[in-house]
């Protein structure tokens, strides 16, 4: 049987190259899909002998593992596609030319899989929901209500902006809350070698005193001791292990009702918290709506990325309200997540048919306002740290400094 020599690349974007038998170059082509590798040239007829290697095995091991596409290349990616297609190319063309210009990754080997499965006969939204790592459910019934409605360049384009305004959004309370954590940090840091290193220096100088010691410099010591035999782990890692511990309760639904829940009650954080949930429900059920999803599974697949528990059982009262042929506005009421200026525009899209515009009309004023708040809490953070971190250093030069006085009186006495 003849022998092909192949050239190809695995799905993390490496080259992989082999022989393998083949009674044509058609069957050699089909040979090298079915291992999973994606051929970069045509292959070559070298021979009609034995291939060392089991016939269909490629020529060396490599690494299939791969991630996820971060939300900037597949804001880009959609931005781009939108833009190709509203300018007159085939589906075909654009995911080539995406393709090639994208670097080595997890976007370019997906770009690469969707390609092939259009070239057989699968749609684009068909093709991109086999990926759901790169594609969201989200993403996929956008796209698949903008090849039903002939508008996928429109449908592309509403979808970019949705995914820009929730990067920006996610970017801007990351961004603010780096400061403040960047501070407590180095405070919790400084604090930890004062009371390890430092407070034990002092206590020798104390240990011959003969008069009593004050109040606040015995708190000071024991607080010494208590970190030096081991709280300061308690102080460094205590984060971790509340984070951890957040991890292990979202494992299951109650779990994660119970974090959310106490997320939404800290104070200025959970307004924060609120309000992005808020927008982040509002835009992408007015997004779904306005591309002509149905109802029901728009609400299916807002309660399924709203990221947060609370919102998604709220939402899935409001599905099953509007399943039953009730309103979309009482459930959401009654469920008490949201401010009633959103339930009230809400009632009123309802009733004058233009529910997408007022929800994305409340996403849009729920941006603002999140900025807004993002802003003042960044505000009151730093004097309230200044605060703390002061009456922490003075707690500490009070309890080092009150002995002091009886020392010295102590030791004029007993010079005279």
């Amino acid at each position: 049987m003849p022998v092909y020599k192949y050239e190809s690349m695995n799905a993390t974007g490496q080259e992989v190259k082999g022989e393998l038998q083949a009674a044509s170059s058609e069957e050699a082509i089909s040979k090298v899909r079915n291992m999973g590798l994606f051929l970069t040239k045509e292959p070559q007829q070298i021979s009609t002998r034995k291939v060392q290697a089991a016939a269909g095995a490629p020529a060396k091991k490599t690494s299939t593992s791969i991630g996820r596409v971060s939300q900037k290349q597949l804001t880009q990616f959609t931005r781009q596609l939108s833009t190709l297609i509203d300018a007159g190319l085939p589906i075909l063309r654009c995911l080539t030319i995406l393709e090639q210009q994208q670097k080595p990754g997890m976007l370019r080997v997906t770009l690469r899989h969707t390609r092939v499965e259009v070239e057989g006969g699968a749609s684009l939204s068909e093709a991109m929901g086999r990926h759901p790592k790169a594609f969201d459910r989200l993403y996929v019934n956008m796209v698949a209500a903008g090849e039903t409605g002939g508008v996928l360049d429109t449908i592309l384009s509403r979808l970019a902006d949705f995914l820009e305004k929730a990067q920006w959004l996610r970017r801007r309370v990351i961004t603010a809350m780096i400061y403040p954590i960047a501070v407590i940090t180095v405070a919790a840091l400084i604090v930890t070698g004062i009371m390890v290193w430092v407070i034990p220096q002092f206590e020798a100088i104390f240990e011959g005193m003969k008069t009593g010691l004050p109040t606040v410099t015995k708190m000071l010591l024991g607080m010494s001791k208590w970190f030096a035999r081991g709280g300061w782990m308690v102080v460094l890692f205590a984060p971790l292990g509340i984070y951890l511990l957040g991890r292990v309760l979202r494992l299951s639904r109650g779990g994660r009702m119970l974090v959310d829940k106490i997320k939404l009650r800290i104070p200025l954080v959970g307004k924060i918290l609120s309000k992005t949930a808020i927008a982040r429900f509002a835009r992408t059920l007015g997004t779904l709506i306005e591309a002509g999803v149905p109802i029901l599974e728009a609400l299916n697949i807002t309660r399924n990325t709203s990221g947060n528990e609370v919102f998604a059982r709220a939402i899935g009262e409001v599905h099953d309200s509007v399943r039953e042929g009730e309103t979309f506005a009482d459930p959401l009421r009654a469920s008490k997540v949201c401010d009633p200026i959103v339930v009230n525009m809400v009632d009123v899209g309802e009733e004058t048919g233009d529910l997408d515009k007022m929800l994305l009309k409340v996403a849009d004023n729920y941006d603002d306002e999140v900025d807004a708040t993002v802003a003042a809490l960044v505000s009151v953070l730093e004097p309230i740290m200044v605060i703390i971190l002061g009456v922490i250093v003075g707690f500490i030069v009070v309890g080092i400094f009150m002995p002091l006085p009886k020392m010295i009186e102590g030791a004029s006495s007993q010079v005279r």
